[in-house]
This record gives structure tokens, C-alpha cells and sequence, in this order.
């Protein structure tokens, strides 16, 4: 037996007890004739105590011998501590060691392993198994696990039923670029990943299994960021004999279950916002209505005076920053610095300060009057002591644009608490949209979304301006899931297919065997998929993924722990019939 008990276990009630420990060691303090060890494992920190007394003087002299990182085995009694430490739970006691076993010795560890490490993140990537050891990573990976074990629970409770599809899979011209796998058997042939289980599950409805999930990777080969990795986690679900509203009843039912559950937080309202007015009102598709700083309009009233740039923008819209008022113009200067910069891509920015007296002071005081720019104040709902930031431009452009300053004035104003969360339903999204470099429709989800029943009549005529019976659930200002009502005859997928571009033969080369399927008796189906590394990041207070995935790709899609992705010898590439040209 290497253990009786965790070290994490032992408390004042064991004192007097006889035990056998197993861990590694955290910390030495040698003071010759004493020695103290604190032995870590997953549930905790236990101290041991070996001193001249009552250890024997070759133990002692092993125990001085130890290194940071030893595993070892001890056996030893549960004494209480003289010097208690409140900031863990065996504070209370130690074990006074009678015997002690060394399992493995380990080399000085390139970072300290607790909770505040020197260890950079490329070096603790590259050392990830000695990552996993502190204890924020975790605690971390426990969550993520309680996150996964709710939802298992929940939906099963909804007789759901979690079915694996395939990762070796067909790879298909929509969406992002797939991960390819050469096929050895099949000369010049390739499988790919799947970026979603989606045919799959729609197939799966076919074959009458109503309510569908699975935990499933996902395979992207896209560029990466703080919350994108080639490789994510998907709560895939899909539902028979449903429309749009039993879709959104079931999921927040299962995101309030996840609130409740892990954060102990009861959600009761789920507004819904088209996709229209979320563009308007804050610039994105995934608004954080934790707070205001609502987008208002200008154009009505800032482009009847001699401003040719107002004059000549497509759109003049400004946001009220609480408190804004009091920065000197050094701070609006680097405000105005900020939205300048490359990431952001403004030009410049028009400022009106709401003074506490009712008076303005603006930028644009040559062209613009008090009762200018009490408009302007109306518009964004300004009060006094705040400040009006305003851009203009071309309309998709400067709604990003004035949506990333809203997202950068909240964080600087400590708006965007991680311990309050704010879900909301966006809808109506477009069907398609019009890629300017191909010249032609894309779909914004994907092929398979069904339009709105009653935009059917615009496929032909307007294309642009169908609506998808589709759905996000944003989380604080973060998609956490998307899905839609999905087409399940093959009139209208066909139909789908041929305004987004595919010919008759194309479509049935690519999707062949879904339209056969959809011949044998599809019901109306529909479904959503959760970011699973997404929701348990924001669940867990932070954005950045990487923090909850044992072993994450860094931002150049490389795992540089076991160096993947590498070259392939010769030998490979030829079972594989690839040639190279090096």
C-alpha cells in the first residue's frame, strides 16, 4: 500500500494515528538536527518532521538528502503541530517519519512548482506535465472536469443520449480549412477531422435517436488567439420534432443548471436580441449587457453643419463613458491614440465632455453649438461627469471599431466583474452573406441552416436579406453557443445549396448522402453546440482557454512539449504515396 492517506486528508481528529504517505516534495527546511518536508499531491500539502530525537540518524540523513520534486513513500505518526499554519487545511498537524522510501529521485525542476511560479509560459508549456503539478492548473482541470460531469448529467436527465460519430471523416469545401489525413490503402486519397459532428447528427435524427449529445473534438486549421485552438471541445447536441423555441427553453435550462450547480448563481432572465439591433446597439454580435455604453446614433443630428467628415460618413455613432468628463486631454489623446492603433483601425475620434454643470466642451466646438451637442448627449443617454467618444465612417467598420472601445473603456472602468454573468439570446441572423473577394454567397453558419419559413419568398429575389432560423447564446460579451433549426428536405437543401454556389453534380459529390438520407423520412430537427474550453474558462472567471486544457497548443498551433507538428521520414511519406518536393 503506497498510501493510506492524501496529504490533504490528515487533520487534528488523526493525531495519534499511524500513516503511510506517497507525493512529492514541495519544500526542505534543514536545520541540522531537524528536518522538515512538505509532501504535496493533488488533495494537498502534509509537513513531515524528521528530527535527531526521534529519527534515527541514517534517516535523518536521507531525509537531508532529498531533492524538490522526490517521490517518496513515508510511514510515520500524526503528531499535533506546534506552530499551526491557518493557510492550509493540515495546518493543524505533521507526521513524525519512521521510515522513509525514496521511489524516484527527479532533477531541479526548470520552475517553481506552487502556486506563484517564476516560470514563463513558453517554459511551462514546454514542461507541461511539471505545469499540471501546481496547483492553479489543477484546480483548473477539476473544474473543467465538474463543468463536464454537469452537463453529462443534466442532459441525460433529459434523455439525451451521448453517441460517438467519426474523426475520420470527408472533408468538405464550407467553413474553415480542415485537417487532412492521408490514407495509406487509398492511393491519393485523404480523410479529415471534423470541424463538427454536424452531418453526422442530422443523420442521426434520420435514424430516429431524438436527443443527441456527445463531448466531442473539434478540428480547425485556422489562425489562433487566447481563445482558439486547432483542437477544442464541443457539447454537441441535436433535437427531433422541435422548433426554434424548444431549442432555446431546453439550453438555458441547461445553462442555468451549470450557474447553479458550479457557481452556486441563479439566472432567471435569458433576454433575446436580433441580430439587427445587436449591430446597432453595441457594434458585435455577442454583446456584453453587463453593462450600458449603448451605441447612439448620429447622423440626424451631426451631419447638418459645415463637418465633412460627419457629412461624408455612412455612420456617426457615439457611446457615453461613465465618469469620462474628468480625463485631461494627455488621457484622451492616448484614447484617441488607442482606437488609431492597427488593431482597431480608426482614423480619429471626436470627444464632448458632459461637464457636472450641463455645460459641453467638445472637440468640434468650431462646428458645434451647446444645443449640438445636447443632442448628442440625448442620443447616447449621456449624463453629467461623462464622456461622449464618437466615430465615423463606413458602417461595419466603425461599429467594430466603436464596439472594441466600449470593451476597452469597460475593462478599464472595472465594468466587466467575472463573478457576474449576464446570458443573452441572439437571433435573426442572416441566412447568407456576400463574400466580396469570391463574388459569391456564403453561408454564415452553415449549408444546412434552414431560413425563416416566412423569408423563404426573398431566396430568389433578395438573397441578402433571409433570415436563418438560427441562435447564439452569448455569455458576457463571448459566443458560448451557436445552432439552428436545420433544413430536412431535399428541395430546400438543394435550393440552399444552389444559391450558395454549388452545381447539381457538386452538391451531390460533397452531400450526396445526406440528400439521400433526407429521402427516407427526415424529421424537423434542429440543435446547438456548446464551446465546452469557452463556457469552462468564463465559468471559471477568465477568457483565455489555454488555462483549462491539459495540453493546449501555444499561438503558432504548436504543441512544444513533444515538438508536434513534425516532418514525416521518407519511408512514411511513401506507404502514404506523398511526394515532397524539398
Amino acid at each position: 500500500m503506497y498510501r493510506s492517506h492524501s496529504c490533504g486528508e490528515l487533520r487534528a481528529t488523526d493525531i495519534n494515528k499511524d500513516v503511510t504517505l506517497s507525493g512529492w516534495v514541495q519544500k526542505i527546511r534543514d536545520k541540522g538536527f531537524m528536518v522538515w518536508v512538505d509532501l504535496r499531491d493533488r488533495y494537498g500539502i502534509t509537513q513531515l518532521i524528521f528530527d535527531a530525537e526521534r529519527s534515527p540518524k541514517e534517516l535523518l540523513e536521507t531525509a537531508q538528502s532529498l531533492g524538490r520534486e522526490f517521490v517518496i513513500q513515508i510511514q510515520g505518526t500524526v503528531i499535533e503541530r506546534e506552530s499551526k499554519n491557518d493557510n492550509i487545511v493540515t495546518g493543524a498537524i505533521e507526521v513524525v517519519v519512521q521510515k522513509l522510501t525514496i521511489l524516484n529521485e527527479a532533477l531541479t525542476p526548470p520552475f517553481t512548482i506552487e502556486n506563484q511560479t517564476d516560470g514563463g509560459e513558453d517554459i511551462r508549456m514546454k514542461y507541461r506535465y511539471l505545469d499540471i503539478r501546481r496547483k492553479p492548473v489543477q484546480e483548473n482541470l477539476i473544474f473543467r472536469h465538474k463543468v463536464a460531469m454537469q452537463v453529462r448529467s443534466y442532459l441525460s436527465e433529459q434523455e439525451f443520449i451521448e453517441i460517438e460519430t467519426p474523426y475520420l471523416i470527408k472533408s468538405t469545401p464550407e467553413g474553415a480549412r480542415d485537417f487532412v489525413v492521408p490514407s495509406r490503402m487509398n492511393e491519393g486519397q485523404f480523410y479529415a477531422l471534423p470541424q463538427s459532428p454536424q452531418t453526422f447528427k442530422q443523420l442521426l435524427m434520420v435514424g430516429g435517436m431524438d436527443k443527441y449529445f456527445q463531448i466531442v473534438k473539434c478540428f480547425r486549421d485556422e489562425d489562433l488567439r487566447a481563445d482558439r485552438q486547432p483542437e477544442f471541445t464541443q457539447i454537441d447536441c441535436e433535437m427531433a420534432f422541435v422548433e426554434q423555441e424548444d431549442i432555446l427553453n431546453t439550453f438555458e435550462g441547461l445553462t442555468r443548471h451549470l450557474l447553479q450547480s458550479i457557481k452556486g448563481i441563479d439566472i432567471e432572465s435569458f433576454p433575446r436580441m436580433s441580430y439587427e439591433d445587436a449591430m446597432k446597439t453595441y457594434g458585435n454580435d455577442k454583446p456584453d449587457i453587463r453593462f450600458d455604453m449603448k451605441f447612439g446614433e448620429l447622423n440626424a443630428v451631426a451631419q447638418h453643419k459645415d463637418f465633412k467628415v460627419f457629412n461624408e460618413a455612412e455612420l456617426v455613432v457615439g457611446i457615453a463613458v461613465p465618469g469620462g468628463a474628468s480625463y485631461t486631454r494627455k488621457e484622451i489623446d492616448k484614447l484617441i491614440d488607442w482606437v488609431k492603433r492597427p488593431q482597431v483601425g480608426a482614423l480619429g475620434m471626436v470627444y464632448v465632455k458632459c461637464n457636472d454643470d450641463g455645460s459641453f466642451k467638445s472637440s468640434v466646438d468650431k462646428f458645434y453649438d451647446a444645443a449640438d451637442l445636447a443632442t448628442w448627449a440625448e442620443a447616447t443617454q449621456a449624463k453629467p461627469g461623462d464622456l461622449i467618444c464618437v466615430l465615423s465612417g463606413p458602417k461595419n467598420k466603425v461599429r467594430a471599431q466603436l464596439s472594441a472601445l466600449r470593451m476597452e473603456m469597460a475593462e478599464r472602468l472595472g465594468l466587466r466583474n467575472p463573478e457576474e454573468f449576464a446570458p443573452l439570446w441572439v437571433i435573426d441572423f442572416p441566412l447568407l452573406e456576400w463574400d466580396e473577394d469570391t463574388e459569391r454567397y456564403h453561408a454564415m453558419h452553415h449549408p444546412f441552416t434552414s431560413p425563416k419559413p416566412e423569408d423563404m419568398k426573398l431566396l430568389d429575389t433578395d438573397p441578402g436579406k433571409v433570415r436563418a432560423n438560427a441562435y447564439d447564446l452569448v455569455l458576457n460579451g463571448n459566443e458560448i453557443g451557436g445552432g439552428s433549426i436545420r433544413i430536412h428536405d431535399k428541395e430546400t437543401q438543394a435550393l440552399m445549396f444552389d444559391h450558395l454556389g454549388f452545381t447539381p453534380d457538386e452538391a451531390k459529390a460533397q452531400f450526396g448522402f445526406l440528400l439521400d438520407a433526407f429521402q427516407y423520412g427526415a424529421p424537423p430537427h434542429g440543435g446547438i453546440a456548446f464551446g465546452l474550453d469557452r463556457l469552462v474558462a468564463i465559468l471559471g472567471g477568465q477568457e483565455t482557454i489555454r488555462d483549462f486544457i491539459a495540453f493546449p497548443k501555444n499561438n503558432s498551433g504548436r504543441d512544444v512539449m513533444i515538438d508536434a507538428p513534425s516532418k514525416l521520414d521518407t519511408e512514411q511519406l511513401k506507404e502514404l504515396h506523398i511526394e515532397l518536393d524539398l
